[in-house]
């Protein structure tokens, strides 16, 4: 990889997010095939945190980005009205974070992840947060590309070829190996036993990656049950 940006970069860009436009975090998720994959960078490890949360629970700001290719916002999570993620909702307000922020980004014409901004208090965001927000997705596709093979024609033309390994290979690699060691041990499809790992983070309260790292460590293993 040399002297590219990688992840470094995308720190860096959160961070920037966060002194200029007045945000209390800030996090760059990966999304790929609906679900997110990997947090290319974060402002604090926190961030991250809130990030990894959208994985666990398979909802949040950044999927929905992307899905609909616009931005999402929510003013207040603890609104009574705001229901669109019950499980990630409740979630983030037990980080103490109530107004959250996402603005896709896109790279040779994909959608493949999304800036968050998240905020301890409710949070109308003003138009030069906004439009900050939009500025720096635009900025968060150069520690992308520098993911990606050289040949972005072949990204453009073809989404799902060879020219995506790098930004593919960012993923919740223990995550894989995690999901791969509770297929075999308990006779189970993939996504059973995905199932199986978001289930035993949710309940007891980790990060998925956190319980992944343990089962490939051998510290943990899940009951068949």
């Amino acid at each position: 990889m040399g002297e590219r940006r990688r992840p470094g970069a995308a720190d860096r860009l959160c961070k920037a997010c966060v002194e200029l436009l007045g945000i209390d975090a800030v996090a760059i998720s990966l999304v790929f095939d609906g679900s997110n994959v990997g947090t290319l960078g974060a402002s604090t490890p926190k961030a991250r945190k809130y990030d990894e949360e959208q994985f666990t629970y398979g909802e949040g700001p950044c999927l929905d980005a992307v899905a609909r290719r616009g931005p999402v916002i929510v003013t207040d999570l603890a609104d009574p009205g705001e229901k669109r993620w019950p499980a990630y909702g409740p979630a983030m307000l037990s980080h103490q974070i109530r107004g959250v922020y996402a603005v896709p980004i896109v790279v040779a014409g994909e959608y493949v992840g999304a800036l968050d901004l998240f905020q301890a208090q409710p949070a109308t965001f003003t138009d030069h947060q906004a439009m900050g927000a939009v500025a720096a997705a635009e900025l968060a596709q150069l520690p992308l590309l520098d993911l990606l093979d050289e040949d972005l024609d072949e990204a453009a033309a073809t989404p799902g070829s060879f020219a995506w390994t790098e930004l593919n290979a960012l993923t919740r690699a223990e995550v894989s190996q995690a999901t791969g060691m509770l297929m075999a041990q308990l006779n189970i499809e993939a996504t059973a036993a995905l199932v199986r790992l978001r289930a035993h983070a949710y309940a007891t309260g980790r990060s998925t990656t956190d319980v992944a790292c343990d089962i490939v460590a051998r510290r943990l293993r899940l009951d068949p049950h």
